[in-house]
């Protein structure tokens, strides 16, 4: 695994990832603001094909649109990212699907303590699941990505407004 943008913070603990983003850190492109900010934390492997990527994610949201969970991406202008964002005082299960420009999508989550993320690449589609409970999973966006066969693959964080939170990630795998 590789960082793009790697926090100051971070370590392993056992087959966990902790990681805390640092301030004013966000992947976005040109909607609503035109602004292009490519500065979060992703830590990756490239993968090649079809895949299935799963992430538990656990969080200490505070601030407006902390966000961490899955991504994947081809470049700073084709990627996905999904997870737990929080916005408006509470935790959502959030889809941004960048191709070129940033197309964000949100639902109401309850504060869990834990989301269990799932991506399926097939073909150049992208479909996204989310679970409360890693057992029963609800897709939560689908749509296309690209159609090169390899892309990154890995997990994220970022704090766009704030001064940093810190996030646990488990049970990485892509199969």
């Amino acid at each position: 695994m590789h960082w793009l943008h790697e926090p100051r913070e971070w370590r392993t603990e056992g087959s966990a990832i902790v990681a805390k983003a640092d301030p004013h850190t966000d992947f976005w492109r040109k909607t609503h603001d035109s602004g292009m900010r490519d500065s979060g934390h992703f830590c990756y492997q490239q993968v090649t094909g079809d895949f299935t990527a799963e992430v538990k994610v656990s969080g200490e949201y505070t601030d407006l649109y902390d966000h961490a969970g899955l991504m994947i991406r081809l470049d700073e202008a084709t990627w996905i990212k999904s997870g737990i964002e929080f916005f408006n005082g509470a935790q959502h299960a959030s889809a941004v699907l960048t191709r070129d420009y940033s197309d964000w999508s949100i639902a109401p989550w309850g504060n869990p303590k834990a989301i269990w993320l799932r991506a399926v690449r097939k073909g150049g589609t992208i479909e996204v699941y989310a679970s409360s409970d890693g057992a029963i999973y609800d897709m939560i966006r689908q749509g296309f990505l690209t159609a090169e066969p390899a892309v990154s693959v890995g997990i994220m964080i970022c704090a766009p407004t704030g001064s940093g939170f810190s996030a646990r990630f488990e049970g990485f795998t892509i199969t």
